[in-house]
């Protein structure tokens, strides 16, 4: 018996306006895909994201080209199937993603086993997610910290007071935090930020020069007084290699890689190249992060707040208390969709 296929698009309200130091969302697009032999459903997701060329446009033809050859595939494991589909959707890592995920989800559902019991045990410690706080007033950015009490805070940082924010912020938390400066300083204000920084109890920076600057991100690793994570430099599978010289660790996310299957090589180059681990989210559903986290016994550190973020959700699935991940009891993923 064949599969069936479908997508749906989604606008997911955020509650607080989302700014970082390219754009501000307040409203997240997202594609949710579901694969079903009729009896289980995989879901998978991939959102809305101009930075990388993912419009509703370009998911809903993706999808659309792929429906037959994602029909005719059951049987397959998750790899075979995403060396099938990878060479169409070549050009759209999103779509591939939503797609490999919601086969991943289908495959274990099939199997009555929950995903992450593919690579790992079901009770394997998992790292604490952080909590994001986009750019904002040094007085916003502190209510939000007020209103959200988390043991990890990502900061959102490209700002002209950078230190001023963070030396704000430090004064009401104790908690941990980590600066992502998504490619805003140059390699100087980095290594001089990161004294100051360390100095805070900051624990790492997240991509503070822009992807293509190599000689700065060199500087920086030798320089720099805190670890740097790649993140706009670490898209895909062989990005990790080239990477292992210029930062201390990756963030790995799955819709710039293509899913989960090649997620789970990345980690393994990583891991062979002594880098620090970690996946972050693009602000998506239940949906997407219930992916997400099926990997997070792998991982160093975890960034899986996307649906936190949000003041509406579409589905059930993974939770959090207090950063720590509350898988559902179910198979899969664990997602299940709420009904309009």
């Amino acid at each position: 018996m064949g599969l069936h296929f479908s997508f749906q698009f989604y606008e997911l309200p955020l509650q607080h306006p989302f700014t970082i130091s390219r754009y501000t969302v307040t409203v997240q697009k997202t594609a949710i895909v579901c694969i079903s032999d009729g009896i289980h459903f995989g879901y998978g997701e991939a959102t809305v994201n101009p930075y990388y060329h993912s419009t509703q446009e370009r998911l809903t033809e993706s999808f659309i080209n792929i429906q037959s050859i994602v029909e005719a595939a059951s049987g397959l494991h998750p790899e075979e199937f995403w060396n099938t589909i990878e060479p169409i959707l070549k050009d759209d890592y999103f779509a591939l993603c939503a797609v490999d995920m919601a086969y991943w989800d289908l495959y274990a559902r099939k199997s009555n086993k929950t995903l992450r019991s593919y690579w790992s045990g079901e009770h394997e410690p998992t790292p604490l997610t952080s909590y994001t706080i986009g750019i904002d007033s040094i007085e916003k950015m502190q209510q939000k910290i007020i209103e959200k009490p988390w043991p990890i805070y990502k900061i959102k940082l490209g700002t002209t007071n950078d230190i001023e924010i963070v030396e704000s912020l430090r004064k009401i938390t104790d908690s941990v935090i980590r600066i992502d400066a998504n490619c805003a300083w140059n390699a100087g204000q980095t290594i001089e930020n990161s004294k100051i920084l360390k100095d805070l109890n900051v624990e790492f920076i997240e991509q503070p020069l822009k992807a293509d600057n190599i000689v700065g991100m060199k500087k920086v690793k030798s320089e720099s007084h805190l670890p740097v994570i790649a993140d706009e430099s670490c898209q895909r599978e062989g990005d990790v290699l080239r990477c292992s010289k210029l930062f201390h660790g990756v963030n790995i996310k799955l819709m710039k890689c293509g899913g989960i299957t090649p997620a789970l090589r990345m980690i393994q180059i990583a891991k062979e190249n002594s880098l620090l681990l970690m996946a972050g989210c693009m602000t998506e559903s239940t949906v997407g992060i219930s992916g997400l986290v099926q990997i997070a016994s792998l991982l160093d550190y975890l960034d899986a707040d996307g649906a936190l973020l949000l003041s509406q959700d579409i589905a059930s699935g993974a939770s959090f208390n207090f950063g720590k991940i509350i898988y559902p009891n179910a198979f899969g993923i664990g997602v299940k969709l709420y009904t309009k």
